[in-house]
């Protein structure tokens, strides 16, 4: 019972809309629906924190779970990140859809809507490389002398 008395704060952090991920690029909105589905309760500060969530010691797993996912990548902090490492964001994106290491299975247990399909990956890793090429050609522009 007293360990009940111990919570970690279940807060979002506020959004500024225009340092989002879906400021920053061009999602589809097939794409858009499969990150709000299977990505945002750990990657944004959108979090949808369930009932469960209020019991510890389960709370305190899923404070450090959301914390450490928005660490490694905060698609609602899309602005903090340059070119280079939203490149490499984007294609670790891709990886970790592809070889099913995310969501995690203990995401998935909870939330069986978050699974993605074949094609929920094949959507993902074609929008990541899209969005990596036009990241390329935007810094390339950059560096060529006006004429």
């Amino acid at each position: 019972m007293l360990i009940q008395c111990i919570r970690p704060d279940h807060t979002n952090p506020p959004i500024d809309a225009s340092r989002t991920l879906q400021a920053r690029t061009q999602i589809p909105p097939q794409v858009e629906a499969i990150l709000q589905r299977s990505c945002n309760d750990c990657h944004s500060n959108q979090t949808e924190w369930p009932w469960y969530s209020q019991m510890s010691p389960i709370s305190w797993y899923l404070q450090y779970h959301v914390n450490e996912g928005r660490r490694e990548l905060n698609f609602s902090d899309w602005a903090t990140y340059d070119q280079r490492r939203a490149a490499r964001k984007l294609k670790e994106t891709c990886e970790q859809v592809e070889t099913g290491a995310m969501p995690t299975r203990t995401y998935l247990w909870l939330h069986p809507s978050a699974a993605l399909s074949a094609t929920d990956q094949q959507a993902i890793c074609e929008w990541t490389r899209g969005e990596r090429q036009r990241l390329q050609a935007t810094q390339q522009s950059s560096l060529e002398p006006a004429r």
